[in-house]
């Protein structure tokens, strides 16, 4: 048998988290997340306009990010504390920003704000999309008004390309602003970000050199 890791990377351990593909076992530990945290993320995350919804709902949910995940369509990672007891929020490396290359996005737990944990998550993340991924771009995306979020990316080295107006549309479909940032390969061997400590494993727990 094949000693050698193949991608994606289905677990990455960062110096506090655990970024996990989803199951949808992990359900009850998302919808208790996701409900401490809606007053949280309502003004920046439109689909927290929805929450809280069912249990089952969860299950669904997980159910279609695994299978996107396991097609390679779309990589949708939960965050979990170091013991896997506690979802501190999701994030991703989405295949939307196009061919050879990767979306960044993330949202923390209401009550573990301010740690860090989402600049910890997203330099990760960026290591995990360059070095595994092999891209050539790496974006993140952020309504201008959310200063906190966009500190992520200024402090891992991506560039603001520009802020698109009316392009973010909330529940109640008023437009907002987001910003752009962006780093390329050849940006990323200088950058914060490549600094981050990362291990990643494989679908069947082989690590990535």
């Amino acid at each position: 048998m094949s000693t050698t890791a193949t991608g994606p990377a289905y677990r990455i351990r960062s110096e506090r988290l655990l970024l996990r593909c989803p199951r949808p076992e992990d359900a009850p530990l998302l919808k208790t997340a996701v409900d401490e945290s809606v007053e949280h993320l309502r003004p920046w995350m439109p689909w927290a306009e929805l929450e809280p919804r069912e249990l089952q709902a969860k299950i669904d949910l997980l159910r279609v990010w695994r299978g996107e995940f396991d097609l390679g369509r779309d990589f949708t990672y939960l965050i979990f504390s170091d013991d896997e007891s506690t979802v501190l929020g999701g994030c991703g490396l989405h295949t939307r920003a196009g061919a050879d290359a990767r979306e960044i996005g993330y949202w923390v737990h209401g009550g573990h704000v301010n740690r860090g944990l989402a600049t910890e998550l997203a330099g990760a993340l960026t290591r995990v999309a360059f070095q595994i991924d092999r891209v050539r771009r790496v974006d993140i995306r952020c309504d201008s008004e959310n200063l906190r979020s966009a500190r992520v990316p200024e402090k891992l080295g991506f560039i603001h390309e520009a802020t698109l107006r009316r392009r973010l549309f909330d529940s109640g479909n008023s437009p907002r602003n987001t910003m752009v940032w962006t780093m390329f390969e050849d940006e990323f061997p200088g950058s914060a970000a490549a600094a981050t400590a990362m291990e990643a494993y494989d679908a069947i727990g082989r690590k990535f050199p």
